[in-house]
Order: structure tokens, then C-alpha cells, then sequence
């Protein structure tokens, strides 16, 4: 299960004076992503196990519902939806590709065990 533990926040951005103030909370907040991001692809696994079809690995509607609810809490958090659009697109776009991955391999891997 994922914690989300991170080193210890020492600045927000109104609190930082220095560069290395700067750097130290990207980084933290990096690890943080990195650590997220791995709980996310998870259930990309987790998704090509369930999946009976590959031909659902790709689903237009729930690319645009995911992309819409994130728009939409934006304003929420401060965030530039001209930052999280193309982010959030990007991602799915390459965990769709490990989907599919992981899709075909499970599948490899259950036709070689029969």
C-alpha cells in the first residue's frame, strides 16, 4: 500500500528564498510524484488482468471522462489546466501502452502455462 511519505517540507512557494530552497521542494514533490505515479500504474496491471478484451485497452469515452474530471478540479488546486491537459494526456497515453503490455504478457504468460 502506498504511503505517500516524503521528506520533511521546509518552504511553500511563498516561503522560499533561495534556489536551493526551489530545488529541495521540486525534489520532494518528485519523489512524491514517482511514488504516485507507480500506485497509478498498478492498477494498470490490475485493469489488463480484468480485462477480457484487448480491444478495450483503448477507451476514447473514459480517456475524455479522465481528462474532464481533472479540468475540472483544477481551478480547485490553483493548477493551469495548460499544464495538466497535455500532462494527464501524455500519461494516459504511455499507461495505455503498458497496459497493452501488460495485457499481452499476462496472456503470454497464461498460454504457456495451458
Amino acid at each position: 500500500m502506498t504511503t505517500y511519505a516524503s521528506d520533511p517540507r521546509q518552504h511553500t512557494a511563498e516561503t522560499a528564498g533561495t534556489m536551493a530552497d526551489v530545488r529541495y521542494e521540486i525534489d520532494r514533490i518528485d519523489r512524491l510524484l514517482v511514488e504516485i505515479l507507480a500506485e497509478r500504474q498498478s492498477f494498470m496491471d490490475a485493469a489488463a488482468r480484468i480485462k477480457g478484451d484487448r480491444n478495450v485497452v483503448h477507451d476514447r469515452a473514459r480517456i475524455e471522462d479522465v481528462v474532464a474530471k481533472v479540468k475540472a478540479e483544477c481551478p480547485r488546486h490553483g493548477l493551469s489546466p495548460a499544464i495538466a491537459e497535455p500532462v494527464w494526456r501524455t500519461l494516459i497515453d504511455r499507461c495505455i501502452a503498458y497496459e497493452f503490455e501488460s495485457y499481452d504478457s499476462l496472456r503470454l504468460r497464461d498460454a504457456v502455462k495451458s
